[in-house]
């Protein structure tokens, strides 16, 4: 195993409890991750124990045009209690870079070479570029800070609500809030599908404007991150040449949601199975049911990628209007392509008015925001003018 993050570390750890022999290399294997994870509870496999999550919602908020109540639990993970869940005690850990992975070795920095019957590489994504991406920051507040807009056992997962200053005309972005446990709440800023992604700086000034419109006060000394990473990497081949890419490396990173770490728990036990039984694990991973999901929610995303700000608030509007098992389908559920056919069709169907179809579906507009310039000034948005330091604005 290439790679210890939380899907590396679970896939060693199930397979070591399998009876494997497992070797585990990566640069820091003792460091506690920092990015922010969150699923869906109904995602996390049975052999989770409830110490990995830090904080459960049972029904998270959607604002578009109304708001919207998912009936649906979903969590965000501890990152120490994942990481404990997950005991690599009977594993071989070895620290270091690796600079080549094969399909039966491993060679590190430093000339040492690990060799295996299979080769699982979970190193994460390379850098986004020019590719369709998701995009944030966020900033971490106390409660107490947060409670003008989420107060305790509340999330909100999609925010179009249109206070982040944004003009009309501009690449659209969204508030995603959640609270993350120890009396913690993260703001992230956020932009789905947009070619090589919204720049930080960008997000930053929506995320203090929203906030300030919303009355909460920062002081820019608040603990941050910004995500970003692309959301079109593909599922491997069968019969695949080399190491056995999982995780988000895999394909598992959800085109137009992002989430990658409930999937990717979720099939853990299916590649250890498929090793154990000397099967093939991409197979096993990716039934052609699985690949037709992912092609559909790739057209997902470029549609999600070229819409406007109105266009994606009336998108969501219809999507969420769906049944329980189509929201499924395209939030989570790994192959269910019927129902996933079923509310893509009908989010375009139901989208108003009728000629924004054609963008969604990529006849018009094909190619909105490709080399959008941020520094460009949008006079005739209705704009708000830019600022060297909106934390000043927002605390004053």
């Amino acid at each position: 195993m290439v790679g210890l993050g939380p899907t590396g570390r679970a896939l060693a750890h199930r397979a070591m409890r399998a009876g494997l022999f497992v070797t585990a290399i990566d640069p820091r294997p003792k460091r506690l991750w920092s990015p922010t994870y969150a699923c869906w509870v109904d995602e996390l496999p049975e052999w989770l124990p409830p110490s990995a999550i830090a904080t459960r919602i049972d029904a998270p908020t959607v604002w578009t045009n109304t708001e919207h109540r998912i009936e649906r639990p979903y969590c965000v993970l501890s990152n120490p209690g994942l990481r404990d869940a997950l005991p690599l005690d009977d594993a071989t850990v070895l620290t270091g870079r690796a600079t080549r992975v094969d399909a039966h070795a491993v060679e590190l920095a430093d000339g040492t070479i690990v060799r295996a019957a299979k080769v699982f590489d979970a190193r994460g994504l390379s850098p986004v570029k020019q590719r369709r991406a998701v995009s944030a920051h966020g900033i971490f507040v106390s409660a107490e800070t947060a409670a003008p807009m989420i107060t305790d056992g509340e999330a909100l997962l999609l925010d179009w609500r249109p206070d982040n200053g944004a003009g009309t005309d501009e690449p659209p972005s969204f508030l995603y809030a959640v609270p993350v446990g120890d009396s913690t709440v993260v703001f992230e800023e956020t932009s789905l599908g947009l070619p090589g992604g919204m720049p930080r700086r960008e997000l930053r000034e929506r995320l203090l404007n929203r906030l300030a419109a919303h009355g909460i006060r920062v002081t820019g000394q608040e603990p941050s991150e910004a995500p970003q990473y692309p959301l079109d990497q593909p599922p491997p081949k069968s019969g695949v040449v080399g190491a056995i890419p999982f995780g988000s490396r895999g394909g598992m990173m959800h085109p137009t949601t992002s989430y990658s770490v409930g999937d990717s728990l979720a099939l853990v036990d299916t590649a250890v199975n498929a090793v154990s039984e000397e099967r093939d694990p991409v197979a096993a991973l990716w039934p052609w049911r699985a690949r037709l999901v992912y092609w559909m929610r790739m057209r997902g995303l470029w549609g999600l990628g070229r819409l406007t700000t109105d266009q994606s608030i009336a998108m969501f509007e219809s999507f969420f209007s769906a049944s329980p098992r189509e929201q499924r389908a395209l939030l989570s559920a790994h192959d269910d392509y019927a129902a996933l056919g079923a509310v893509l069709f009908n989010t375009v169907a139901h989208l108003r008015p009728f000629r924004w179809r054609y963008d969604l579906v990529g006849w018009t507009n094909r190619n909105r925001w490709v080399g959008y310039d941020f520094d460009q000034p949008t006079v005739l948005t209705g704009r708000r003018p830019r600022s060297d330091d909106r934390t000043e604005i927002a605390a004053s």
